[in-house]
């Protein structure tokens, strides 16, 4: 592998979610605002990129790209207008009726219906043009093991207005083959436009990848670890959930009651039978990977503990007190995981309370670690493990991530007195907000950390209203953007001159 290929070398990068990017259609998306993010990334000499989940997103779960309906499909909202003008899927005159969108964040409510008018137009377009149809057709054999079901939950789900699939009729939801036969049939023209939706969105999102690759920029991806009970994986794959005979689930996901929430974190998300998946050697785990490793040169494991022990809550409990820590066949995962990807392939999420058995599961396979600074100023000076002199190589350091506030807003709304002296102490010197991005973006570039990964709202110095997501409030979030004039020259000089101080460069002094 050459240089900054995976994570074994010293590197930087930046998160930025697309939805984030600039863009004259209310949302970041493949279009030419990514590409001139990549040009500026390689101008200060940064080696990754990293971004949240791509799978489509709901309104109905506060468009949080951590809550989908499906764990392999794209966000069509990502497709690029302006890429559909130069292919001839769309005309000058289809991007006439643009709403004004607000520049500074994602209103989706507006995108949506907006975006929708565009795929029609799009697709229309696409019926009647044969020299598309190939690549079309062979984009759909490729991903056949995906795409048909996914189409099919789609369909289905607009059909019943949006109703969860364990609602719908006993053959729709049990996938009698006759019943998914009329629907095949009746709604064929649907079916084929969801197809070629995602067809879109392979593409364009393809075309991101090679842009990066040529100048030198590997993708950093993010992979949930579970799937909502309300997606087409559950849908078609009961058999490797806990559910009951009416295939309702019977426990959901969580974490228990720790300091910072006195009744846990009851997510609601389906558990999965590790027995089941066991016995298929781990096939639908290993094809979600192999998925995501197509679209992203390296992945981050969200919640990487509960491949070790899972905290397991049942259905009825309206809380997460009353669940139980239930231990997943992690030594035979990890071990089918690693024939076929190297263990810098992944970036293990392993923030929050950690025992020791995760700890060891993650030295021994030799996955690299993540820590935050932003967490490491509390009474547990010098010895906190997130703190710079404390690090290994094999970790992943960040500022912050899109669950943190910034670091300005840190600073400014919640930290106390005591906090700040243990800052300035740590740091040597007094400090203030309008310096403190960048003094802290210093300390880890110096560290030992191999990657370093700062929030694009970090390089800005931006204060807490440029907050991507506040865990556990669910309006408002996923909505901060990119201003088409905030990055500038000396923001790529100042990273560059990091990069090359401490010997993060991609391509060597």
């Amino acid at each position: 592998m050459s240089r900054g290929e995976n994570m074994n070398e010293r590197g930087c990068g930046v998160l930025l979610h697309l939805t984030s990017l600039p863009s004259p259609f209310g949302i970041g998306d493949f279009g030419p605002g990514a590409n001139r993010f990549a040009d500026f990334l390689a101008q200060g000499k940064q080696g990754y990129w990293q971004i949240l989940p791509l799978n489509p997103t709901e309104q109905i779960c506060g468009n949080s790209p951590y809550s989908s309906i499906s764990a392999f499909a794209g966000n069509p909202l990502l497709i690029s207008p302006e890429i559909l003008m130069e292919s001839g899927l769309l005309r000058t005159g289809d991007l006439q009726d643009v709403p004004s969108f607000p520049q500074h964040r994602c209103d989706y409510g507006s995108v949506i219906p907006f975006k929708k008018k565009v795929w029609h137009r799009a697709y229309e377009r696409f019926k009647n043009n044969p020299k598309g149809k190939e690549t079309f057709e062979e984009f759909c054999g490729q991903h056949g093991h995906w795409l048909d079901d996914y189409a099919l939950f789609v369909v289905i789900k607009n059909h019943f207005q949006g109703k969860v699939w364990g609602e719908w009729e006993r053959g729709l939801r049990d996938r009698d083959p006759r019943a998914l036969e009329r629907i095949r049939r009746k709604f064929q023209d649907e079916l084929e436009r969801e197809k070629f939706l995602q067809h879109l969105f392979y593409q364009q999102c393809t075309g991101l990848k090679d842009y990066c690759r040529q100048k030198g920029i590997r993708l950093i991806g993010d992979m949930p670890i579970y799937v909502n009970y309300d997606s087409v994986d559950v849908w078609t794959h009961p058999e490797l959930f806990k559910l009951d005979g009416d295939k309702k689930p019977l426990f959901v996901a969580g974490v228990p009651p720790d300091y910072f929430s006195e009744n846990g974190q009851r997510w609601g998300n389906p558990i999965y039978r590790w027995d089941v998946l066991q016995e298929t050697g781990f096939q639908w785990w290993l094809d979600r990977v192999v998925h995501n490793l197509g679209i992203f040169d390296i992945i981050r494991i969200d919640h990487f503990r509960g491949f070790v022990a899972f905290w397991e809550v049942p259905e009825t409990e309206k809380t997460a007190i009353q669940g139980k820590w239930v231990e997943a066949p992690a030594d035979p995962f990890f071990t089918a995981l690693l024939e076929k990807f190297p263990p810098h392939a992944f970036i293990a999420e392993d923030l929050g309370m950690i025992t020791q058995d995760v700890k060891e599961f993650i030295d021994r396979f030799g996955f690299p670690g993540m820590r935050v600074l932003l967490f490491a100023f509390n009474e547990d000076l010098p010895t906190h493990p997130y703190l710079p002199h404390n690090y290994i190589p094999n970790t992943v350091a960040y500022t912050g991530t899109h669950d943190n506030n910034t670091v300005r807003g840190w600073f400014d709304h919640e930290t106390t007195p005591q906090d700040r002296d243990r800052l300035c102490r740590y740091l040597g010197r007094e400090t203030s907000a309008d310096f403190l991005p960048k003094e802290l973006i210093r300390l880890l570039m110096m560290s030992v950390a191999r990657t370093v990964l700062i929030p694009m709202q970090d390089i800005l110095g931006l204060g807490q209203d440029a907050r991507m997501n506040t865990p556990s409030t669910p309006i408002g979030n996923w909505e901060w953007r990119l201003l088409p004039d905030q990055l500038t020259p000396a923001h790529a000089e100042m990273l560059g001159e990091m990069t090359l101080t401490y010997g993060r460069n991609r391509q060597g002094p």
